[in-house]
């Protein structure tokens, strides 16, 4: 053992110390690039984060809109009773489209007797600029249904689906009409 040692000291070679001008100058380049590594990795930080706000705005306002809609069905509150509470947020899906102008969510729902998952589509009201980034959005629900499970014994447990896609009525299409008006007008002048 005495001997590995010897051996392995002799083995090793010195350490060579680079004195030269270059060195300040090495420095100084490693400072700047840890500096634009820090800025890139901030300022994406930022934007995911950004990103994520603006997400969850827009699952507030059209979760938010979407319990009113249940709340006023009374097939939904009979099902699984009142009050019918909206699940918390990590429970449910979203998914933006169209340059963050239409959405599809879903999220839980529950009440005291039983509990279900609420799905919808929806469409954004308004302009898209850079100032209605801080304002609220408005939604208009185009499609939306739930799928309810009620618990009971074990003959009387049930699992339905109520759509309340028929009692909304679809957002007019003020482009749509316009340009049919104008073609209706053409083709009446020849």
């Amino acid at each position: 053992m005495l001997g590995r040692r010897f051996i392995s000291f002799f083995k090793r070679s010195p350490k060579l110390q680079v004195t030269s001008s270059t060195a300040p100058e090495e420095g100084k380049s490693k400072s700047f690039g840890r500096k634009a590594v820090s800025f890139v990795l901030i300022t994406v930080t930022g934007g995911v984060a950004l990103s994520a706000l603006d997400d969850l705005a827009i699952y507030h306002g059209c979760s938010s809109k979407a319990m009113e809609k249940v709340s006023e069905n009374q097939s939904i509150r009979d099902a699984i009773g009142e009050p019918v509470v909206k699940g918390p947020w990590y429970n449910a899906s979203l998914a933006v489209a169209h340059k963050r102008q239409s959405v599809s969510c879903t999220f839980p729902v529950s009440g005291p007797q039983g509990t279900g998952v609420l799905r919808l589509k929806a469409v954004r009201k308004g302009e898209d600029t850079w100032l209605s980034f801080f304002w609220p959005r408005d939604w208009d629900i185009i499609i939306m249904d739930t799928l309810l499970h009620v618990p009971g014994n074990e003959e009387k447990q049930q699992t339905m689906r109520i759509s309340l896609s028929d009692s909304l009525s679809p957002p007019a299409c003020a482009a749509c009409s316009d340009s049919r008006t104008v073609e209706l007008d053409n083709l009446e002048k020849k």
